[in-house]
This record gives C-alpha cells, sequence and structure tokens, in this order.
C-alpha cells in the first residue's frame, strides 16, 4: 500500500498503523494512534468509470477478472448477505444473528488480519480474504465480480471505511445488491460531526462548547474561547489524503503544545478539527432502527469503560431504560435528519447532569450486541429494511444487562496505567481494583456464545501468539540495543 511520507508520521506495515512520536509525558497509546484500514485506502480521484462491466474491461482489468475469478471464493456458491470488515464485534455478532435465522452468510476481510473470529463461526458459510490491491479501482472490480458469482442480496459495511467507499460508488453496487446504510443526503449529515451539530443546536440540544479549526495556525483562538483540558476530534472519522484513508479518533489535550501536535496531526490529510470543551460526566447512547417515518425499534446504554479511555468503543457497559432527556431528543434528531436504518446516537453528560449530543453512528456499533443480548435483534431488523421486507416492532428489552469486551478491557486498563494522572482518569489503585472487581459482577462477554464457542477460542489463541510475538520482539530489540 502506498503511504505518503511525513517528517513527524510513519506506518508500521505490520500493524497497519500510523504512529507518532511520543509526547513528553509518553503518552502514545490512546491519544496518537490512526487506524488505517486499508481495505478502503487510495478512495479520492478515482473515477466511478472505473467500475465497468466484465464486457467493457481493458486488457488490465481483463487480466484481474481472469485472476480473482480462479479464486476459491468465485467458486462458493450464492449467499444471502456478505458483511464486511469480519475482523469487527459487531461483524460477528451480524454472522450470528442472520445465520441463527437460516440466512446464508459471506464475511469478507483483508489479508493483514492475523486474527478474524468471526471466520471460525458455524454461521459464516463464506470466509472471503479479499487480494491485496495497490489502487481502489482493483478492489472495486473483485466486489462487483464477487457480487455477480455469490449474488448476495445485501451488503453490510461495519466500519467508517467500507461506509466511506461504498457512499462513493453506492449506485454500481447496487446494481447487484441492496446497501444497509442510509441513503444521501442523510448519511452525509451523520457522517459529518459540525453538521450534525449544527442540526441539533438548532433543534435546542445541548452541545459542547467548541470551535472549528482547519489548520494549527488557528489553535490560539481555541485555546482562548474554549481553553484547556479539551478534547480534539476529526470532523469526520475517516479522512482521505488521495492516497490513503485513515480513520482518526478523538483525544484529550491538557497543555497548548498538546493541542498544537493534535490538531496538526489531525489536519495533515486535509480534514477539519473540532476542538471542544471536555466533559467529564458518563457516556450514554441510544440505538435506533428508523424506517418510513417510524421507529422499529430503541435501545440505550451507558459505559463504563470505553478503550481508549476517553471516547473509544464501549468495553464495559450496560442495558438501561431509556432516559427521558436524551431518548426525546435523540430521536428528534434521526427524524430530523431522517436517518433510515440503523443508528446509535452518543451523549456524554455534564458534572451537573445535563446530557450533550457528541455524535451520530450511521454503522452498526462496536457495542450492538448488548442491544441482542437484552433483546433488541438489530442486524435482522437492518437486514429486513435493506432487503424491503416488513421490518418487525420491537417493544422492549431487558434492561440491566452488564457485557464486557475482555480484550478491549485489558488493553483500556494498560492505557489508564501509562495515563495516570490525566484529567478523566482514575488512579492506578482505582483503575486495578475496577477491572478486578468487574470479574465478580454478573455479566455476559462479548463474541462468547455456547452455540457458537470456536470464534471465542480464535480469539484468545490469536490474541496469545501476537502476545507473545511482541514479547519476543521486545526481547530482541533489549537486546540489539544492549550489544
Amino acid at each position: 500500500m502506498a503511504t505518503r511520507k511525513t517528517p513527524r508520521t510513519s506506518i508500521n506495515r505490520h500493524t497497519g498503523k500510523y504512529l507518532f512520536p511520543e509526547t513528553n509525558n509518553g503518552l502514545v497509546a490512546a491519544p496518537f494512534i490512526l487506524n488505517v484500514e486499508g481495505r478502503s485506502s487510495h478512495m479520492a480521484n478515482v473515477s466511478v468509470n472505473h467500475f465497468r462491466s466484465a464486457n467493457d474491461e481493458p486488457p488490465m482489468e481483463n487480466s484481474l477478472t481472469q485472476a480473482y475469478l480462479s479464486r476459491p471464493e468465485f467458486q462458493q456458491g450464492t449467499c444471502d448477505v456478505l458483511v464486511l470488515n469480519a475482523a469487527a464485534r459487531q461483524s460477528l455478532m451480524a454472522v450470528r444473528s442472520l445465520g441463527k435465522r437460516g440466512l446464508r452468510i459471506a464475511a469478507l476481510d483483508d489479508p493483514a488480519r492475523s486474527v478474524i473470529p468471526t471466520f471460525s463461526s458455524r454461521w459464516c458459510h463464506h470466509k472471503i480474504v479479499c487480494p491485496t490491491y495497490d489502487e481502489v479501482k482493483e478492489h472495486l472490480h473483485y466486489l462487483h465480480l464477487l457480487l455477480e458469482a455469490n449474488r448476495a442480496r445485501i451488503v453490510i459495511p461495519t466500519s467508517d471505511g467500507d461506509v466511506a467507499l461504498l457512499r462513493q460508488y453506492r449506485e454500481q453496487v447496487e446494481e447487484h445488491s441492496g446497501l444497509a446504510i442510509a441513503k444521501e443526503p442523510a448519511l452525509a449529515i451523520a457522517v459529518s460531526k459540525e453538521r450534525t451539530l449544527e442540526i441539533a443546536a438548532r433543534l435546542g440540544l445541548r452541545i459542547p462548547r467548541g470551535v472549528t479549526l482547519k489548520d494549527v495556525s488557528e489553535i490560539e483562538v481555541a485555546l482562548r474561547e474554549i481553553g484547556l483540558p479539551a478534547v480534539v476530534k476529526p470532523e469526520e472519522s475517516w479522512l482521505e489524503d488521495g492516497q490513503q484513508g485513515v480513520r482518526v479518533a478523538c483525544y484529550l489535550v491538557t497543555t497548548p503544545d498538546e493541542a498544537r501536535r493534535a490538531v496538526e496531526e489531525l489536519t495533515f490529510l486535509g480534514g477539519k478539527v473540532l476542538f471542544q470543551q471536555f466533559l467529564t460526566g458518563r457516556r450514554e447512547a441510544v440505538s435506533f432502527l428508523y424506517a418510513n417515518g417510524q421507529m422499529h425499534a430503541r435501545f440505550a446504554q451507558w459505559a463504563k469503560r470505553t478503550c481508549p479511555p476517553l471516547g473509544g468503543t464501549s468495553i464495559l457497559r450496560q442495558s438501561i431504560a431509556i432516559p427521558v432527556d436524551i431518548g426525546e431528543q435523540a430521536e428528534r434528531l434521526v427524524r430530523e435528519i431522517d436517518l433510515e436504518g440503523y443508528s446509535e446516537v452518543e451523549f456524554r453528560r455534564d458534572s451537573a447532569g445535563y446530557p450533550y449530543l457528541m455524535e451520530i453512528n450511521p454503522r452498526l456499533s462496536a457495542s450492538v450486541e448488548i442491544a441482542v443480548r437484552a433483546g433488541v435483534d438489530f442486524p435482522y431488523l437492518l437486514y429486513q429494511w435493506a432487503n424491503g421486507e416488513r421490518i418487525d416492532v420491537v417493544e422492549g428489552y431487558r434492561s440491566g444487562l452488564w457485557m464486557r469486551y475482555l480484550g478491549g478491557d485489558i488493553a483500556t486498563t494498560i492505557a489508564a496505567l501509562q495515563q495516570r494522572g490525566r484529567p478523566g482518569v482514575a488512579s492506578p489503585a482505582k483503575t486495578i481494583l475496577d477491572f478486578c472487581s468487574s470479574f465478580f459482577i454478573p455479566m455476559r462477554y462479548d463474541c462468547c456464545d455456547w452455540e457458537d464457542p470456536l470464534p471465542v477460542w480464535s480469539a484468545i489463541t490469536g490474541a496469545s501468539r501476537n502476545m507473545w510475538r511482541r514479547i519476543r520482539e521486545g526481547i530482541s530489540k533489549k537486546q540489539i540495543r544492549s550489544s
């Protein structure tokens, strides 16, 4: 994969992550890592004309067609649903949910993934590792041929990169399959934090105090208006520069130097950033399945721990009755945008308990398993909507259910220990106590299903191999430095 060289960043070819130099306090783990989803890279500056039929191919695409059609996935037969980004937790949940209902499921991921638990599921009928590619038109051509071969009725994207790719080429993809994402322009609003917050403010929802920055030269204005500590987040979670696409996350800044570094790193691909006040209350989210003016399902949860510790995916969370304030606000927002399909509306409360809108997630979220376990099968409802079927109406669900993603909880505990003393981060003693005491709370664990035990075994063995590999690499580096 071609990468853009900058004087301050580098790409780890094994992990697929952009690595930034350490801050003075060594806080690299959470704030300065941008995940790269290579499957959706090189997306800019590609004409839709690259997505051709097999009868109108230049010599290069003819050779690609022959190479692709000889691959085993083109001999596996048809399926009902193609789930992208198979390594994700929400992809495993979608495969299980739909497979249990008798649908034939194919799951796709790229060869850079070392552990893909979804492929071990008894309900994953077709396991597809897509070929490596240099340009997005090659990947689109592969996807075009794959959908022609397996005749999947529905394609379910579960990552921001896949959503970005399918948005650009949805007309071509929809010639073969339905897409389980909202239509434009609602989707364009949902992926833009700035536009979402503008509409929310117009509806009377509380939004964090903040300013939008296009360049690091504007940082002084933000520091004067918002102050520190503050949260710096990308205006959109998926950014491109014409050479690669990256998923970027928000992080906390406590000094002017950290603020400058954060803005500089987040704008190097040309995107805008939001510089917002830091809110310390608990994070709550409301999820919906909305279609044709009707709410078919509602669900709420709060996150006790996230990974990374600030603003990451929900790791330890609990289902709750829908709070009156955020429930009404979130529903008004989704209806105003007319955001059909699945969405998760996220809030953060301040120290006084007032909710502030953070963002909308318009695809299946990583924490969706808790909703399914509580009685709201969002993946199946999403399938019904995307396939044009009658959509079930879910009237209620089980509240008080705890769920924990153990691998993520270990990672966020380590990150919290490394970031001790930062605003919003508990002391080391409390961090360790909270982690250990969670084992004594009755709860479910992500990926664990007695009817389908192999994915969790695959995740454990894969994580163990990766851990030992890192340990060996660390020992080797120490021996090299000492020699």
